[in-house]
């Protein structure tokens, strides 16, 4: 972020929905709009020249759609956040976009405050998925829970970091809350990463659901 403030990039082919977004996003002193595209295609092009913090897309678009745009972001710019904003909630794309690892989801029918309040704790926390995306992607992955002993290398105290980390605690926040040093965490957080195999917030979140180390959240 330069100059404080998160640059975006907005994509989505209805024209008022552009402007709706833009009008509403840039009125926040900390956030700037530097870019639109109509589709996924335009949105690559866009982003070939442009330097941004995050990618806010709808999910059906002409020429490519979101999901396929997610999946070339994270091959091509990885450190660029990305925040699904849809009218739709089906489980196909809920997981599909899951799969393509997009750091947020959130429904067209939000609040302007949640849709603010996704950005900056996408930023600064790295994930954010509304209440009832969680709970068709909470239910989704209860379905499929694996029975073995993939958390056998685990320790309690790593599986009690697990569960603060999927209710999105920073490390600051985990280590007052269990009285332990901030380094300490960080040193956990690494060794959670390398045993669950995940490759960021979005895989933990799903291993622990399917693990049954978090049942909700």
């Amino acid at each position: 972020m330069e100059n404080g403030k998160i640059k975006l990039i907005l994509a989505d082919d209805h024209e008022l929905v552009l402007k709706g977004l833009k009008s509403i996003l840039e009125q926040e002193k900390d956030i700037e709009v530097v870019g639109e595209a109509r589709n996924g295609l335009e949105a690559l092009a866009v982003l070939s020249h442009t330097e941004a913090d995050m990618l806010v897309t709808d999910l059906k678009m002409p020429e490519m759609s979101g999901i396929e745009l997610t999946r070339q972001v994270k091959q091509r710019y990885p450190q660029l956040k990305v925040l699904v904003l849809t009218l739709f909630n089906d489980r196909e794309y809920v997981n599909a976009i899951l799969e393509a690892e997009a750091e947020g989801y959130l429904l067209k029918n939000v609040e302007q405050q949640e849709l603010l309040h996704a950005v900056r704790h996408i930023m600064n926390h790295g994930t954010y998925y509304s209440q009832e995306i969680v709970s068709i992607l909470t239910s989704e992955l209860k379905g499929r829970q694996h029975k073995g002993d993939a958390t056998h290398d685990l320790s309690k105290r790593e599986r009690e970091i697990i569960g603060l980390i999927c209710q999105e605690y920073s490390s600051t926040e985990i280590a007052e809350k269990l009285f332990i040093s901030k380094s300490t965490v960080d040193v956990h957080r690494k060794n959670i990463l390398q045993k669950t195999e995940a490759k960021n917030l979005v895989g933990l979140i799903r291993f622990a659901i399917q693990h049954g180390i978090v049942r909700d959240f």
